[in-house]
């Protein structure tokens, strides 16, 4: 299954990004509003230079089984923005997305961080200093990221065929390495 080959051949990637975010902070309640504008902008410029490019480079069809309509983000963490009072900026940083299995693979990093996200607004909702946050981006699905994350992984599963795994991380890799580098 190419969603469990993604996890561990992008195991180092996700460790970097959450050493890069202090996501230890975020459950010993340390986590500020400085490191939280931090993330926020930073998966904003994720967001700004992927999402169209993804979510063009899909099928139809896949399109439609992945409900793609409902997993956009940009406008969502756009409203983050706002409500931190974060200018939004550019990067030069040119991500190109190459083919629709590339596209599935960065998709897998934003879908990913989704489901994290869900954690980290349930943790920083009881993080004092939180209190009039709205968790635009983080809590996107609510109480549908479960099932979302599952639709993901079975679409994902039975739509890439092991000769295309390493084309899907790819994928999964360029986007975290835009993560990683865009500061």
């Amino acid at each position: 299954m190419v969603s469990e080959y993604l996890k561990q051949n992008t195991s180092e990637f996700h460790d970097a990004a959450e050493k890069l975010f202090n996501s230890e902070k975020i459950f010993n309640k340390t986590f500020t509003l400085e490191d939280y504008r931090k993330i926020i902008s930073t998966n904003y410029l994720m967001l700004l230079h992927s999402e169209d490019k993804i979510l063009s480079s899909l099928s139809n069809e896949i399109s439609n089984e992945l409900q793609l309509d409902q997993r956009k983000k940009l406008h969502l963490i756009e409203k983050d923005l706002q409500s931190l009072s974060i200018n939004s900026r550019e990067t030069t940083y040119d991500l190109q997305v190459d083919n629709e299995h590339e596209a599935l693979g960065m998709l897998y990093v934003i879908e990913g961080s989704t489901l994290g996200g869900n954690v980290i607004a349930k943790q920083l909702s009881k993080t004092e200093g939180f209190d009039g946050i709205t968790f635009n981006f983080f809590g996107c699905y609510k109480e549908n990221t479960g099932p979302m994350w599952t639709n993901f992984k079975e679409v994902l599963n039975r739509e890439v065929a092991e000769e295309n795994y390493q084309h899907v991380l790819a994928g999964a890799k360029k986007l975290y390495t835009f993560l990683l580098n865009v500061n």
